[in-house]
């Protein structure tokens, strides 16, 4: 296919121009922006990077909240060939650093106190010369020093007519399907995180696939809440609306994911598990206030039950897709019981980053689907029980990692991409995803064990918040690893419990049920699975931006 993600813009606002494609929330109101204006928005952004000299190749960061400023900037980036480097607007201050400096970024999008960051570690970014701002008119920017700071809005506005011109700089400069369109730094669950180099052609095949897979339409408006610096927010909620030419509704934050449904009426909803898991427990609790609501769930008619909740998230969902980590097979059956179409998938950022979908009309749960067209997959160096690493090769692969030849060997291989996650294929053909090559515990016995199946079936328990499992070694073992865990209790759980035994339990009686809970999970599993060693921890684990546990920051205490 001839396309980039500029063409698909330009094809898009040419044939649709006053079709909306965004819809966001500001100044106490819906609003709606359409592709003809988030063209001439990039077409703004162009021409102030050319006036900055950036050029084709150059690399520009974005780090901001979703918002229609960030797509602008985004296809403006693109636009003058240019590639975009998304940040997590929630970076620590030496992770962003580390991105900024490894990318080689020259110029930055970023709110005011990002930019007030920048100022205090200028030192840090040798590269660095200009951060465009957005902030309330009228705020300080800091002082220039090396870097100099100016105000995205004021900027806009002083372009505005050469950005219509017939000479352009979003017309004079255009990419090819090979450019970089984004380097995408990894989540860092393991480690620090590396520039995955993705191209316009590796966006837009997996664009297309996906578009087939679930059969978006224009007509189709699309709900975002994750951030748009991940791989799976960015292809589905810019690339595929831009392709296809249709609608994305911005929402505000994740404590407004049910008004902002029901005002925007979305009909496509993509998430991350952690969200659907937290959604689903709200809706379940809701329908089961109400005693009709109890007696449908009871009779198996949990579709009626659910028909109120589905009128107040819009009523028009079409599809929910979970993505971006492994969900529980019984999250998945919630839904679904609520009449919610419900799928999984499965992807890698550096893979652009979709590989599998479950199909709408013939899902099998606990497994994430089958390849889209034009990705294949094959299980390298299977086991009896035909696990291996998962291997992916298709057009959607990415071009390597930026400026790290050696881990670019490593990770490809003759097209193939080893994602480094342990699978399967069912009777069917449905792909089933174990866990992480890096995460498999092999025990003194032999016996592997995939933390990420443990994980499942604990996390069930009525009193587990999340938990993690860990292989460890005692003093004195020379080989093999032994299964451990850590648990962070529901406090709010343990509260309602205290509540309905009408008295408040001692941190031993807490720890004394938790673990009696787990107990009665862990015995779904077979005996070399079960942890040796459970400890318990009150602070949550610490998280990277999609909400995957980064698990290189924990061990099992093995005192005691």
């Amino acid at each position: 296919m001839d396309m980039t993600i500029k063409k698909a813009l330009d094809r898009t606002a040419n044939e649709r121009p006053e079709q909306p494609a965004l819809r966001f929330f500001r100044d106490g109101a819906w609003r709606t922006r359409s592709f003809g204006a988030l063209r001439a928005g990039a077409r703004r952004v162009a021409e102030m990077l050319a006036e900055s000299g950036v050029a084709p190749g150059d690399r520009v960061a974005l780090s901001g909240e979703n918002a229609p400023e960030w797509y602008e900037a985004y296809h403006g980036i693109v636009g003058v060939g240019a590639t975009a480097v998304p940040v997590d607007a929630k970076l620590p201050e030496q992770e962003l650093a580390h991105v900024l400096r490894d990318a080689g970024v020259s110029v930055v999008f970023c709110s005011l106190d990002r930019a007030e960051m920048l100022a205090e570690m200028e030192a840090l970014l040798p590269g660095l010369r200009l951060a465009i701002v957005s902030a309330e008119e009228g705020a300080e920017l800091p002082p220039a020093g090396r870097v100099v700071f100016r105000d995205r809005a004021t900027w806009e506005k002083a372009v505005s007519a050469r950005a219509e011109s017939p000479d352009r700089a979003f017309d004079r400069f255009g990419p090819e399907e090979e450019t970089v369109a984004s380097i995408i730094y990894t989540s860092g669950t393991t480690g620090r995180a590396k520039g995955a180099m993705l191209t316009h052609r590796n966006f837009m095949a997996n664009v297309e696939s996906v578009a087939k897979a679930i059969e978006v339409r224009r007509s189709d408006r699309f709900f975002l809440v994750l951030p748009l610096h991940h791989a799976f927010a960015f292809t589905t909620m810019l690339a595929l609306p831009a392709y296809v030419g249709c609608e994305v509704a911005i929402g505000r934050s994740l404590r407004t994911i049910a008004p902002d449904m029901a005002a925007v009426e979305p009909t496509a909803f993509l998430a991350v598990p952690l969200l659907l898991e937290k959604m689903l427990a709200r809706i379940e609790g809701e329908v089961r206030k109400r005693s009709a609501g109890r007696a449908l769930m009871r009779m198996g008619l949990g579709r009626l039950a659910g028909r109120k909740v589905r009128a107040q998230l819009g009523g028009r969902l079409r599809l929910v897709v979970s993505g971006g980590a492994p969900i529980a097979p019984e999250t998945l059956r919630g839904w679904r019981r609520l009449g919610f179409p419900i799928v999984e998938g499965y992807g890698i950022t550096e893979t652009a980053p979709v590989l599998t979908l479950n199909p709408p009309e013939a899902p099998r749960f606990g497994t994430v689907g089958l390849p889209i067209s034009g990705v294949e997959i094959r299980i390298d160096a299977p086991e009896a029980e035909g696990v291996g690493e998962i291997l992916a090769r298709g057009p959607n692969v990415m071009k390597g990692y930026y400026g790290r030849p050696e881990a670019t060997e490593e990770a490809l291989c003759e097209g193939w991409y080893r994602t480094g996650d342990l699978g399967r294929f069912d009777e069917k053909g449905y792909l089933v995803v174990s866990g992480r090559k890096k995460n498999l515990i092999v025990t003194r016995e032999g016996k592997n064990v995939y933390p990420e199946e443990v994980e499942q079936v604990v996390a069930r328990s009525e009193l587990v918040l999340e938990c993690l499992v860990l292989g460890y070694r005692d003093p004195g073992d020379a080989v093999g690893e032994r299964v451990g865990m850590l648990v962070v209790p529901d406090r709010e759980a343990i509260a309602r419990l205290e509540d309905a035994e009408g008295r408040r339990f001692s941190d031993e009686e807490v720890e004394r049920r938790v673990r009696e809970s787990i107990r009665r999970r862990l015995a779904e599993l077979a005996d070399y699975k079960r942890p040796r060693k459970i400890r318990l921890r009150y602070e949550e684990f610490e998280k990277t931006g999609t909400k995957k546990i980064k698990r290189y920051l924990y061990a099992v205490d093995t005192s005691g």
